[in-house]
């Protein structure tokens, strides 16, 4: 689209992709330049601060809440190099289009960009949902102003969770532990996980059996001749189920009126209906109809591909980033589920073409979203453009995460304006007598799709993994009342119930979006900031919280129990969508939040405790660090209470002495230790694995040691042990790491006696010196007297020969050094530097490099997934930091005097010895002030 004659307009956008994108939808006369994000934000430490604030009392913060909650902004150091660029290009041009996200965090990016370069040209904002040609040229033809009520809520939102972390998150610190943080809504998420352990953790589980029947019919017809039945009533009551049990205690539940058949109760029945006749005594058929899903929103998108792709919520969303900015969907972040009459055409034409006319409704379908506050005017997640482009258009243009990505949204997009799927659903009863006059009642059920409608292109997911999916058929014989039947087996079955599931990221988003709490834009790092902070761990697609997770909790419960209600936090959300909307002021509603005013807008119970501030200040001596850090688990047979204690060096398990005596703390340093009522936990042990014979296990076995066998030679036990540094094996006084490539789980006898002969005496040199093969903190080596050289395998330790020892220890240790690995990834030019970027594997994991400075990949990043922004904004981090400081090297020791001279320092030394000891206390008491208060100067933003 051609600009106005002789006029150059500057377009700002955040992301270098999607800069390159719009340029070459734009024609002449246009300028499109990236911001990278935020462009400026809260100070994250004091050394962000601008001098000028360094002795404000409200500095740390950023945010002067004294004089309406003003916030202090400060352009990162990644950032000044782009602004100056920025600066530059917006006094060169006539105008400037802001052309960030359309979201609440796009707006508030495009004000600070006007408050960042105060341009003296025009400023518009243009907001598109797609990248497309038409849709950027409809935008840049119809700009409008920056919208100040989204504004006013983003920086709410932002201001908001500042003053929860950096108010709450010092109680951690100093209750807890240090450097952990506390979030408005990170908590919440936490809590919802720590709730659902403890529920499987007070599960008790039960038994209950029934009998299933595979019956035949005489004449099937067309049909299947046999079908399977399940008893479900024995002489008129109901056969108990799962759903019957009391989950804490495994029995059945009061009042229930149900008959509980254990193993011999149900085999016995099975054996008195051996050769009894059946009769069908009901056939119900009811017609089955299922209406299509909704379009994705960024909760449900985020939910499928979990589920059917298993990328975690962060993958998700950055891949659909990649895919929004190339022009391929539309935007990610939204959470209304309309489509418009261009997209609704578009889907209808490529049904038709697809799967035929009869596949599409005479009436285009509309959906009402069920998120509160869905911001309808914007479009669900659909493939970009008025012509969808199928999967197979596609395929060679994308990446195989984007591919599977783009095929997801595309079906759920099509199959969402297709016809119903519709069948028939079929309910049976039949009955047994036995001998004995007992009436046995058996159920089948069958389900028969005539028309699987929009099943054809989509079938959605269940985060059961063992639930039948909707387009499954469960095909029955053609039965009618009083037909008789006959048993072909009748097989008794076991089943227990089962503890409730713990969370995946996906149902866990659903949660939150179900209680009102998040919005699309923070469900994905909220996600990865649990995981990033220690709180939840991932086993597979399932999320277990650390025991750090439930002693920062249970503190929050018991002390500040309203800043992780649910209905409380989903306030916060409703009080800042009214804020959005312009039905509220800002300042009012942080002003009820912080200080207790309960003029305005706020949560009122917070404001009658007097807000935030004094609620987490005024009982902060009440909280017993030693309480909040035990958890307890259960009192043992012999009345021992079992708790976990959250120590310095991870969890612990602790019970008190026989006869009620409790176990003295450890000593400094120590995490156990004592008289033998402490043990580690392994690491990898879920909270509700600790069951009474687990714990049992551990006690006995010192931190879940495990004897191996005796040693042949001197007859001692060898015993494979849990330490602070790794597994390891002990004989006696011998102590050996495990090798990297061996496992606890599975390592031998055999190879456990090999560890300990390390070091192995390999022979005497010619000169007499003793020549060894062992294994150390950098590998595998051989050593004569000071001279070490690296073995390239472990298995080297036990085969190299002195010959060869030899001969390594004489050549020269350059010709030892390694070829440096090749890179794992290269990345291309740093958008903000021009460097090379690569991603190498490193001691520690993966991590990004530009030469000069690296970056290690964050938990849930992998090498293959991440972007060249991400990368560039980690190291631009890492940039804005500074180099690590040097290590001071150690002091030479001075060359040793004669032994007079000697004599007299060391009389010297020991006449001011006296000295220094009477001042030590002094000195130790001016030090403290500084050393209590450096945590928080430390430790950067706990949000």
């Amino acid at each position: 689209m051609p600009s106005n004659a002789g006029t150059t307009r500057l377009v700002i956008v955040e992301s270098p992709a999607k800069a390159k994108t719009i340029s070459g939808y734009l024609g002449p006369g246009y300028v499109v330049e990236a911001s990278f994000g935020h462009v400026r934000d809260l100070p994250r430490n004091a050394a962000d601060v601008p001098a000028k604030y360094k002795g404000e009392p409200w500095a740390r913060l950023g945010v002067d809440v004294d004089n309406g909650f003003h916030a202090l902004y400060v352009v990162s150091a990644d950032r000044k190099q782009q602004i100056s660029k920025l600066v530059k290009l917006a006094k060169e041009v006539d105008e400037i289009f802001l052309a960030t996200d359309e979201d609440r965090e796009g707006e508030a990016i495009a004000w600070h960009l006007v408050e960042t370069l105060k341009p003296k040209v025009p400023v518009k904002r243009m907001v598109f949902h797609e990248i497309t040609k038409p849709a950027i040229q409809a935008a840049v033809a119809n700009p409008r102003e920056i919208d100040r009520d989204l504004v006013d809520a983003q920086e709410a939102r932002r201001i908001l969770d500042r003053l929860y972390g950096y108010e709450v998150s010092p109680v951690l610190w100093k209750k807890v532990m240090p450097k952990l943080s506390a979030g408005r809504v990170q908590s919440v998420a936490t809590r919802i996980v720590v709730e659902r352990e403890r529920q499987r953790m007070a599960f008790r589980t039960a038994e209950y059996w029934d009998i299933l029947a595979t019956l035949a019919v005489a004449n099937a017809g067309e049909g299947p001749r046999t079908f399977n039945a399940t008893l479900v009533a024995l002489n008129g009551d109901r056969i108990a189920t799962g759903k019957d049990f009391e989950p804490t205690t495994g029995r059945v539940k009061p009042g229930a009126g149900v008959v509980h058949l254990d193993s011999s109760g149900a085999r016995g029945l099975a054996a008195r209906l051996e050769g009894r006749p059946f009769t069908v005594t009901r056939v119900e058929e009811k017609p089955y109809r299922r209406r299509p899903y909704a379009p994705f929103i960024t909760s449900t998108l985020q939910q499928e591909a979990a589920r059917k792709l298993r990328l975690s919520s962060q993958q998700t969303m950055r891949t659909a980033q990649r895919l929004y900015e190339n022009g391929y969907i539309t935007y990610m972040r939204t959470d209304s589920v309309n489509l418009s009459e261009t997209a609704i055409a578009a889907a209808r034409r490529q049904i038709v073409e697809l799967y035929g006319e009869r596949s599409v409704p005479p009436e285009p379908r509309r959906y009402t979203g069920k998120v509160k506050n869905a911001q309808e005017a914007h479009e669900a997640i659909r493939p970009a453009g008025d012509n969808f482009r199928t999967p197979g258009e596609v395929a060679k243009e994308l990446s195989a995460d984007e591919f599977k990505l783009y095929e997801l949204i595309w079906r759920r997009t099509i199959a969402s304006q297709m016809t119903d799927a519709v069948g028939s659903s079929v309910s049976v009863r039949i009955r047994a007598v036995t001998a004995a006059q007992e009436e046995a009642d058996f159920g089948a059920t069958g389900k028969t799709i005539t028309d699987p409608g929009f099943l054809r292109a989509y079938v959605e997911s269940s985060d059961d993994e063992n639930a039948e999916a909707e387009d499954a058929e469960r095909r029955l014989p053609n039965l009618v009342k009083d037909q008789p039947l006959t048993a072909d087996e009748l097989a008794a079955q076991g089943h227990h119930t089962q503890p409730p599931s713990r969370y995946t990221e996906a149902s866990l988003v659903k949660a939150l979006e179900e209680l009102g709490i998040g919005r699309p834009s923070t469900y994905a790092s909220i996600m990865q900031t649990i995981q990033d902070r220690g709180y939840v761990t991932k086993r597979g697609q399932a999320m277990i919280p650390t025991f750090l997770a439930f002693a920062v909790i249970g503190l929050m419960e018991r002390h500040y129990p309203r800043l992780i209600d649910y209905d409380f936090t989903a306030s916060m959300e409703n009080e800042l969508d009214e804020i959005a909307g312009g039905d509220h002021a800002a300042v009012d509603f942080l002003t009820a939040f912080y200080f207790g005013s309960t003029n305005g807008t706020g949560d009122q119970a917070i404001a009658h405790a007097g807000g935030l501030k004094k609620l987490v200040t005024e009982n902060l001596s009440e909280i017993d660090a030693r309480s909040v850090n035990s958890i307890p688990l259960f009192t043992d047979d012999e009345g021992r209470e079992v708790v976990v204690r959250v120590g310095r060096y991870g969890p612990y398990l602790q019970r008190e002495l026989p006869g009620g005596a409790p176990a003295a703390p450890p000593a400094e340093g120590e995490e156990g230790g004592g008289q033998g009522d402490r043990a580690p936990i392994p690491e990898g042990i879920a909270p509700d694995e600790l069951t009474p014979e687990k714990v049992q296990e551990l006690f006995l076995g010192g931190g879940g040691e495990r004897k191996l066998g005796d040693d042949p030679a001197t007859g001692e036990p060898i015993v494979l042990k849990s330490g602070r540094f790794g597994p390891y094996v002990s004989s006696g006084e011998r102590k050996s790491s495990l090798l990297r490539s061996q496992s606890p789980d599975s390592l031998t006898f055999d190879e456990a006696l090999k560890l300990l002969s390390l070091p192995r005496l390999i022979g005497v040199a010619p000169d007499g010196v003793e020549v060894f093969a062992n294994n150390g903190r950098y590998g595998p080596y051989v050593k004569r007297g000071e001279e070490f050289r690296s073995l390239d395998s472990e298995d080297k330790m036990f085969t190299v020969t002195l010959d060869e020892a030899l001969a390594l220890l004489a050549a020269p240790k350059t010709r030892q050094r390694r070829a440096a690995a090749p890179p794992l990834r290269e990345m291309g030019a740093d958008p903000l530097t021009e460097k090379p970027l690569v991603i190498k594997d490193g001691r520690f994991g993966p991590y990004v490099t530009d030469g000069e400075f690296n970056a290690s990949l964050r938990r849930g990043q992998t090498p293959e997934a991440l972007t060249l922004e991400e990368a560039s904004e980690m190291l631009a981090e890492k940039r804005a930091k500074g180099p690590a400081p040097k290590k001071k090297a150690a002091a030479k020791k001075a060359a040793p005097a004669k032994k007079a001279t000697a004599t007299k320092k060391t009389a010297a030394a020991k006449s001011t010895a006296a000295k220094k000891t009477t001042t030590a206390k002094t000195t130790a008491a001016k030090k403290a002030p500084a050393k209590k208060a450096a945590p928080r100067k430390a430790t950067t933003s706990p949000e």
